[in-house]
């Protein structure tokens, strides 16, 4: 234990400057001097970032600033008493007791459980109490050994046991005792080493204070106990304190609950856990959204209409891919074997070819002719089910399961009317909210169980596919071939422009709804089977695999600019950005978006750009560098996802460099 603090690493009572930033310099400093961590500007760098995401000061004269860092060698804490206080942002004041962590990058669990541990102590008022009470720096390293011993946890055990018998005994006395109200809570920040655990001990204490049962889980580095499925089910109510997505959140699904930064449950547990309560009595309060696992696919009620819209519509997208993958690649594929075995042969008919052979009587039928018409056939039937699935799962995001099958009908007849993505989009929209509004309609109960299998899709189907029939498939139609002309019609700078903002979209929010609006247009041409709509999607393709590879490469060439954790994230960016996985380059783009984003942009402009200007055209529409036999001049592919890779790579290196002299110039 006192490999953690040594009283080297403490400064009682000296006057430490008037800033945060001066405070944390000096025990950076000390903690380099110490000889456990080897340069102090990568160290001071990572706590002053992490210091400027969020404040690290608490109530009670507290702060507890910490980071992560690849200059630290061993886990270590270091110490200051200031004299005068140093503001850390807590709403209470300026703090007088300033806890320094400083763990390493890649820091093993049982340090990273005793670090924690630490934060949790200061949760203490005793502890505190000692802390300033202390004289000498050696009082202050026994108070931290003790805080961190087995020892004292276990001798306070017997006391809180006493208490909660004699709590337990007094119930007993009265003839029907009160049931206590029971909480739970899910705690998380983003090092998982310190505001994790405090805010999971604040919500602990106040609730002792407010005399109610308590449960939390800490999902954070050292781990914790976890929730079951009971404890949950028995709750009142839930408390979220956190700053990164709750895992398991679909353990939670009908639960009244109130969320907010993990930072109000160190500031205000007892208030958040009130508003939990309050959630609970109010018939139209919050509750966990059933099958929360995919925000996504979620519909909260008492939600925006805008917002459950734009959700069902990334839910009708999401399940849409698959479809669109499998069946565009598998016919992509069909093509090519097809263009092998006879390249002038024009416009293939796979059903004559298919009913004048068969696998056991090929007849004059070349094996690979009969193969690609098969594969043709299939893929083209995976393909057409594209947008009767989108319909289908936008009125699943609006109605759950009761809007899947009136989706999929309308959207069938958004296809056959030449509606196309567009409509099925508005079938899918009219099937989910018909179906919504007739979940909410108060009926007895023999009519109610027959309504989500047998009333609910009838009328819902009847509605939304006679609208589409009789009403929109026209107008609808008419969008829709226009477009296709449009595209079409594109040559030149008209094309080069298209590329220049399909791959800024597809480079912004990396897999968000901008990316995916992108993804949807030219996934949505790929149907009408033109050379236009292919090339739409190679460009879509090519500067979709640019942020990941961009990000890739620049921990490549520039390793010191980036920690270890970023430099292994940066390793598996090169297969994930290969593979057309935009998402690779959000681990980046999480720490540092106003670097990330600009340089993902620019580069998948450019990617873009000279995808259509080239004319590269894909049939497939996802796969990455792995489709590249499958593409039109492949070449050229190559060299706009290169081109787009290395510019979107120098631009970040270069604004990161200039944020690190930004740095150093205010160190």
């Amino acid at each position: 234990m006192s490999a953690l603090i040594t009283a080297d690493l403490i400064s009682l009572d000296e006057n430490l400057g008037e800033s945060r930033f001066d405070v944390i310099e000096h025990l950076a400093g000390a903690v380099v001097g110490a000889g456990r961590a080897t340069d102090f500007e990568t160290l001071y760098a990572a706590a002053r970032a992490r210091e400027e995401k969020t404040d690290t000061g608490i109530p009670g004269g507290i702060a507890i600033p910490h980071c992560r860092s690849e200059a630290v060698t061993e886990p270590t804490l270091a110490m200051a008493r200031p004299n005068p206080a140093v503001d850390f942002g807590a709403k209470d004041g300026p703090a007088d007791l300033i806890f320094f962590i400083a763990a390493p990058a890649d820091g093993d669990e049982a340090h990273l459980k005793i670090l924690s541990q630490m934060a949790r102590s200061l949760m203490k008022k005793s502890f505190t109490a000692a802390l300033r009470e202390a004289k000498t720096a050696d009082e202050i390293v026994v108070l931290v050994e003790e805080a961190l011993g087995l020892r004292e946890k276990a001798a306070e055990a017997p006391a809180a046991d006493a208490a909660s018998g004699s709590v337990a005994a007094a119930g007993a006395a009265d003839a029907a005792p009160a049931r206590r109200k029971k909480i739970v809570a899910v705690t998380n920040c983003p090092t998982g080493i310190a505001h994790t655990y405090m805010a999971a001990d604040g919500l602990k204490y106040a609730a002792e204070e407010l005399g109610y049962d308590f449960k939390v889980e800490p999902q954070g580095s050292s781990g914790g106990d976890k929730l079951t499925q009971a404890e949950i089910d028995e709750a009142d109510a839930v408390v979220f304190a956190v700053a990164l997505p709750v895992r398991g959140r679909e353990r939670f699904a009908g639960k009244p609950y109130v969320e907010a930064p993990v930072k109000r449950g160190i500031d205000e547990p007892k208030a958040m856990i009130e508003e939990a309560l309050a959630e609970a009595e109010k018939p139209n309060g919050k509750r966990v959204a059933a099958g929360a696992a995919d925000s996504a696919e979620t519909v909260e009620e008492g939600g925006s209409w805008g917002t459950r819209i734009y959700k069902a519509l990334m839910t009708g997208v999401s399940y849409m891919i698959p479809f669109v993958a499998a069946g565009g690649i598998i016919l992509a594929i069909g093509f090519m074997l097809e263009a092998i075995t006879m390249p002038n042969l024009g416009e293939v008919d796979p059903a004559a070819i298919l009913e004048g052979a068969s696998l056991t009587n090929l007849g004059d039928t070349p094996l690979s002719l009969y193969l690609g018409a098969a594969l043709h056939t299939i893929g083209a039937f995976g393909l057409g089910a594209m947008v009767p699935i989108l319909a289908a799962y936008i009125a699943y995001g609006l109605a759950q399961r009761p809007g899947i099958a009136p989706g999929f009908i309308a959207g069938s007849v958004a296809v056959m009317v030449g509606g196309g993505f567009l409509g099925g989009i508005v079938a899918g929209l009219l099937a989910g909210c018909c179906a919504y509004w007739l979940s909410l309609l108060k009926l007895p109960r023999w009519l109610a169980s027959m309504m989500p299998v047998v009333i609910t899709p009838l009328v819902a189907t009847l509605f939304a596919g006679g609208l589409m029939f009789f009403l929109l498939g026209g107008p609808l139609a008419w969008v829709t071939t226009s477009l296709e002309n449009w595209l079409n019609s594109m040559t030149g700078a008209s094309a080069v422009l298209l590329g220049i903002i399909l791959g800024a979209m597809m480079g912004f929010d990396l897999g968000g709804p901008v990316n995916k609006a992108a993804y949807l247009f030219a996934t949505a041409g790929l149907s009408a089977g033109t050379l236009a709509s292919q090339q739409v999607m190679a460009a879509v393709i090519i500067s979709g695999m640019v942020p990941p590879l961009a990000m890739a490469l620049a921990t490549a060439v520039r390793p010191k600019l980036f920690s270890a954790p970023e430099r292994e994230n940066g390793k598996a960016a090169w297969l994930l950005g290969a593979s057309f996985i935009s998402e690779g380059a959000i681990p980046f783009a999480t720490a540092d978006p106003l670097r990330v984003i600009p340089s993902s942009v620019v580069g998948a402009a450019v990617a873009g750009a000279i995808s259509m200007g080239a004319g590269v055209a894909s049939p497939a529409p996802h796969g990455g560098v792995w489709i590249i036999a499958l593409v039109e001049n492949p070449l050229m592919f190559l060299v706009a996802a290169i081109a787009g890779t290395v510019v979107g790579a120098l631009m970040y290196i270069v604004l990161k460099s200039l944020a690190g002299r930004k740095v150093e110039a205010t160190a």
